[in-house]
């Protein structure tokens, strides 16, 4: 079902859009339409739960050994070809 919705936004901000929308082919309603879906779908991706198989998995490499990846393999590299 389709309701309609009245936007008070900048005259600029409208002429870009527009210019957008033409340049892909589509209407400013439908490009106004996705980017409302889209925001709804990463606030909803954002909230969910953490499964227990990874929080059972949180803090099993400590950061410090993390940290030290990029000189562990840069003195890899050294011994290996030096």
């Amino acid at each position: 079902m389709n309701a309609t919705l009245t936007l008070n936004v900048e005259q600029r901000v409208i002429e870009q859009a527009e210019m957008y929308a033409h340049a892909h082919r589509i209407s400013l309603a439908k490009l106004i339409e996705i980017y409302l879906k889209t925001l709804t779908r990463a606030e909803t991706k954002t909230t969910q739960q953490i499964t227990p198989l990874v929080e059972s998995l949180t803090g099993v490499i400590s950061s410090e050994n993390v940290d030290n990846y990029k000189n562990d393999y840069h003195d890899y590299l050294a011994k290996k070809y030096l």
